[in-house]
């Protein structure tokens, strides 16, 4: 069991935007790492917002499978927009100073670990105030030499050079002090990770709590995820 935290609140935020296939398996995966987090150190609070971007498909009755998840529908209309409204939806229910709260984000199309919280806790409690986790996509969405390639691309190790929002944790301080996700439709995590830099803030760019994030070719957000994956590759025409 952890030691006594000086986190006494953790909050997940989840953007979606039209994800009912994919949000189940995300949605589990958070919960699942909420209640690991809650067995390692029970004096935690931990609370999940999702943030329901102008959904027009099923991703509403999905969430509502789950009563432990805050749904909050909104028109964010981007992908930074609908980060940064998530973490103001999630802020506003925290209990403790923001000193004391740690912002996770992860992504309505990924699948966080059981440990995924545990370990941004932990590192937490060591003094990090910014976690930089990896991403992978899934091996069951691209053809081997895609797959290759993109790893071949991204160094999956600590010390990564790398910024997901779908698995990025600050502790909810140093978010607000940088100024929080800019509203911009890609790239609000990469801006964020530099701003709380900036800061002075201390962080670290960890491999020990991978995400896996869906491996489609189009995604929801231009310059996002799927882009990397199309890199290397054209995809055929609509």
């Amino acid at each position: 069991m952890l030691a006594r935290s000086v986190i006494s609140e953790v909050v997940v935020v989840v953007p979606a935007k039209d994800e009912e296939d994919l949000l189940p398996a995300c949605l589990e995966s958070v919960l699942r790492a909420a209640r690991v987090l809650a067995e390692e150190a029970p004096a935690v609070g931990v609370g999940v917002t999702l943030l329901l971007d102008g959904c027009t498909d099923g991703s509403a009755g999905v969430a509502a499978r789950w009563p432990q998840v805050r749904a909050v529908h909104a028109e964010a209309g981007g992908a930074g927009a609908a980060r940064r409204l998530a973490v103001e939806h999630a802020l506003v229910q925290a209990a403790s100073r923001a000193e004391r709260v740690w912002i996770a984000t992860t992504d309505a199309d990924s699948r966080v670990p059981r440990d995924w919280l545990v370990e941004h806790l932990a590192l937490a409690e060591s003094g990090v105030g910014l976690v930089l986790g990896t991403v992978e996509p899934d091996p069951a969405d691209l053809d081997a030499e895609r797959l290759a390639a993109w790893h071949a691309a991204h160094r999956l190790a600590d010390g990564h050079g790398h910024v997901f929002g779908a698995n990025l944790g600050v502790r909810a301080d140093a978010y607000l002090a940088a100024g929080g996700f800019p509203v911009r439709s890609s790239g609000e995590d990469t801006a964020l990770a530099l701003a709380v830099k900036a800061l002075g803030v201390r962080w670290r760019a960890t491999d020990g709590c991978r995400v896996v994030t869906s491996g489609r070719l189009r995604g929801r957000a231009r310059g996002g995820f799927a882009d990397y994956l199309t890199a290397s590759a054209p995809l055929p025409s609509a």
